[in-house]
């Protein structure tokens, strides 16, 4: 059974756009800036680093280190364009066993200032997002199968921790899953509801977001199952919020589901899996990122160990999935990848050759080529452009 906490509601905030400039999502010289979270390692990685990627030619440029940090394994981009959050997978912090989570500020240069920092109560954090309005950071405990909340101020830094859930109950596979494993957490166009994939649980977790207070309070229904020993691992809403689709790592399927935008309720449409017809799961075999194109016309799933990006496209009618087609990712273990956000370009994060490689996307079939751009980046495990 759920339990939650939540702390008294915090101060009003002033308006953000009157205290740090925003950052411009493309540039004079029609680039984009994209930001990339790592885990840290000797002579290859230092943090948190930035890049350009030139829209025109589908090249990346101009890499350099935005805020040298420890294992900023994932990030996110608050939609002001004008601040930073990172969650760091370390064992204490503060003296207390758990993870970071660190707000920075956005420099002109594409460099981050650091602003402050909190614990995220729980340990092993792997994910982090921010409400629409601003207001509210999300993490989710990896190894703590728990979420937190954390009101942001209008100078960007965070308070405490407003809200604590830890997650509870059986497990399908006791020797792989293990326990309640919080894998990531989203919210919805209408930022009032925050859904949590568990993937030890085989489920989606719902909560009510109380944005001002930073609260989360179970929703009814509190959550929606999937299949047994699915492993629900990462959750993407499609651009109009009529369907969702969360990955599953186990037994690498997507499963699509239609969402009731009043109820906070998702419905299971169907799974398809992420591998070729016919291709059986080995032990080195899983899946890690899913992300739906700006278009809504598809969704793209990273393989690892199998080294590809699968496309599928969406029925707009039905939500269901249809298989377009696998492509490697020049490289090893694509834990992450990024569409831009003008839909031109996907990029696979390879964790396991430190490298990030550019795909072009066709926009009628959703295939992807490469273009022939790379670049070195140690650990690459997260993929943000500035929108």
């Amino acid at each position: 059974m759920t339990r939650f906490i939540t702390r008294a509601a915090v101060a009003a905030f002033a308006a953000l756009a009157t205290l740090v400039p925003a950052a411009p999502a493309t540039a004079a010289d029609g680039s984009v800036t994209v930001y990339f979270g790592t885990y840290t390692k000797k002579d290859k990685s230092k943090g948190i680093y930035t890049a350009k990627l030139d829209l025109a030619k589908g090249t990346l440029g101009d890499l350099k280190v935005a805020a040298e940090i420890e294992n900023p394994s994932y990030l996110t981009i608050a939609s002001s364009n004008k601040f930073v959050y990172a969650i760091g997978e370390v064992s204490s912090f503060q003296g207390k066993k758990g993870g970071v989570i660190s707000a920075f500020a956005m420099q002109p240069d594409g460099t981050l200032k650091l602003l402050n920092q909190q614990s995220t109560v729980g340990p092993g954090p792997c994910y982090v997002s921010v409400d629409n309005a601003g207001k509210t950071a999300l993490i989710a405990n990896y190894g703590g199968g728990s979420v937190a909340a954390f009101p942001i101020a209008a100078d960007g830094k965070l308070g405490e921790a407003s809200a604590f859930i830890q997650h509870a109950g059986k497990v399908a596979l006791p020797k792989r899953q293990g326990g309640p494993h919080a894998h990531s957490i989203n919210l919805d166009r209408a930022n009032r509801f925050a859904f949590a994939a568990d993937l030890g649980l085989d489920q989606i977790l719902v909560y009510k977001l109380n944005a001002e207070t930073g609260g989360l309070a179970p929703n009814d229904p509190p959550f929606v199952k999937t299949a047994d020993g699915a492993g629900p691992r990462h959750f993407a809403f499609t651009p109009d919020g009529r369907y969702a689709y969360v990955i599953n790592e186990i037994d690498m399927t997507v499963t699509a589901f239609s969402y009731d935008g009043e109820k906070g309720a998702l419905t299971t449409i169907g799974s398809v899996s992420t591998l070729p017809e016919g291709e059986k799961i080995v032990p080195a075999f899983s899946t890690a990122h899913v992300d739906v194109h700006p278009s809504g016309k598809f969704v793209y799933g990273s393989n690892r160990g199998h080294d590809t990006i699968v496309c599928f496209a969406i029925d707009p009618a039905t939500g269901k999935l249809t298989l377009v087609g696998h492509t490697p990712t020049g490289g090893k273990t694509p834990r992450n990848f990024g569409i831009d956000p003008t839909g031109q370009y996907l990029l696979a994060a390879n964790q396991g050759t430190d490298n990030v490689v550019v795909f072009k996307i066709d926009q009628a079939t959703g295939k992807l080529t490469e273009t022939g751009s790379k670049i070195e980046v140690g650990a690459p495990v997260c993929v943000k452009f500035v929108k």
